[in-house]
């Protein structure tokens, strides 16, 4: 493990294109890992674009706005002409028109406006997985540049395109998966990585070319007081739980509904609760419909972490029955919470929760019969379940803790600035700021 000499407070800039801290696991990722560097001593400012994040006391925020495309209740929106300050705006509204997706280049290029007269407040600049073109710019500027990469985004390409069903489809993926190429050619220009996995680690070597001497793993945490057992609250026979904050084909919702379907026909108190919205034109509805699970099936929106620690002290599993994770949020989310945890080989999974049978029970993802029957296992079996539960919540307070992920980020920060001091800062061909 590498360590700095000395304990020198840092200043960080820390850029997230999308704040919401509960929309997908990068929010998350951003609240905690900030206010466990200011814990730390450090000094840590936001810049993130709309939705806008939650932030801890001490965190610094300095919004960036945007036209605000995709915002609910009406996505892909219009915006007034009174709305078009800049060509950036201008530039966001055009790749949008073509369907593409614009906010990780736009956000970077006004990360970078609003970062060049501030050389003096900070030490570095941390990126969360924008990979936009702005960032080569900053380069350029003379900031020190740092990212996180959770996992290569040509994964979710490649899994939304094997599930396309028309030509059109596909078309439009491609479009909108059109900002990979950008994010391959930027982080071939980064100096240091951090990512999530020893499974992301080989999965961005090998889909982005970025070599892996750059590339650190520091593992995700979880807020072990949050996310803990709750023997006061009964658990609800048949209950499974679920996290799908992002609706798409790659977290398996409908493989699980699949085996939900057939866990029913053996155990009819068999129903899953869904943390997470569906979005507009998703075919989970009509999946629900066929395998009628309509009085089986209940989506929660819009709750607080405790409360779904409350939530799942009510479950008898949780389930992650995810094609592939970068790391998984929610699984040890659970397992922090004494749970005991169904889960795939997807990606980092086996990684994250452990060997079959110890902390979790595994199956290969997309699979409906094994998960229903790795999930009628455990429903019938309490035994089993205490000790799954057991070892789950004792691996998470082991190894998944924000306080041990902020330590191994701030190394990582002075490796960082070390190696720029010695002349040893990674340098590649040229990239174009347009790329």
């Amino acid at each position: 493990m590498y360590t700095r000499a000395g304990a020198d407070r840092l200043r960080v800039a820390y850029l997230v294109y999308r704040g919401n801290p509960r929309c997908g696991g990068q929010g998350v990722y951003s609240r905690h890992l900030t206010r466990e560097l200011v814990e730390l001593g450090h000094e840590v400012t936001v810049f993130s674009g709309p939705p806008y994040p939650n932030l801890d006391e001490g965190v610094g925020f300095v919004p960036v706005p945007s036209l605000d495309l995709y915002r609910e209740p009406d996505p892909f929106r219009v915006p007034k002409p009174s709305e078009f300050k800049s060509s950036i705006d201008l530039l966001e509204f055009g790749l949008m028109c073509t369907a593409g997706f614009p906010e990780p280049r736009t956000f970077t290029l006004r990360a970078r406006r609003l970062l060049a007269t501030r050389r003096a407040d900070f030490d570095l600049v941390h990126d969360n997985q924008s990979l936009g073109s702005g960032l080569v710019g900053m380069m350029k500027d003379g900031w020190p540049l740092i990212a996180t990469i959770h996992h290569p985004i040509t994964v979710d390409r490649e899994l939304d395109l094997a599930h396309a069903t028309t030509f059109g489809r596909r078309l439009t993926l491609r479009r909108w998966y059109g900002f990979i190429k950008m994010q391959t050619r930027v982080a071939g220009q980064i100096p240091r990585v951090i990512t999530v996995s020893e499974s992301s680690c080989g999965d961005i070597a090998e889909q982005l070319g970025v070599e892996r001497s750059r590339m650190s793993v520091v593992p995700v945490g979880v807020d072990e007081q949050v996310f803990r057992p709750r023997p006061e609250i009964a658990r609800v026979p048949g209950r499974m739980m679920t996290t799908a904050s992002a609706d798409v084909p790659m977290k398996g919702l409908v493989p699980l509904l699949e085996a939900l379907a057939k866990v029913r026909t053996e155990r009819e108190d068999a129903h899953l609760v869904v943390i997470g919205r569906l979005k507009d034109g998703s075919r989970v509805p009509e999946v629900i419909e066929r395998l009628g699970l309509g009085e089986a099936v209940r989506f929660v929106t819009g709750i607080s972490d405790d409360e779904l620690s409350e939530w799942y002290g009510a479950a008898e599993l949780a389930i992650v029955p995810s094609l592939y994770e970068g790391f998984s949020l929610p699984a040890i989310e659970a397992m922090s919470c004494g749970v005991p945890l169904v889960a795939t080989t997807g990606g980092a999974l086996p990684e994250v929760v452990g060997r079959d049978g110890e902390s979790a029970l595994l199956v290969e993802p997309n699979d409906p019969g094994a998960l229903a029957v790795a999930i009628l296992r455990a429903l019938g079996d309490a035994e089993l379940r205490a000790r799954l539960g057991a070892a789950g919540r004792a691996r998470t307070l082991e190894r998944f803790t924000w306080p041990v992920t902020a330590r191994e980020t701030a190394e990582q920060y002075y490796r960082l600035l070390d190696e720029r001091q010695l002349g040893k800062e990674f340098v590649s061909a040229p990239v174009p700021e347009t790329a």
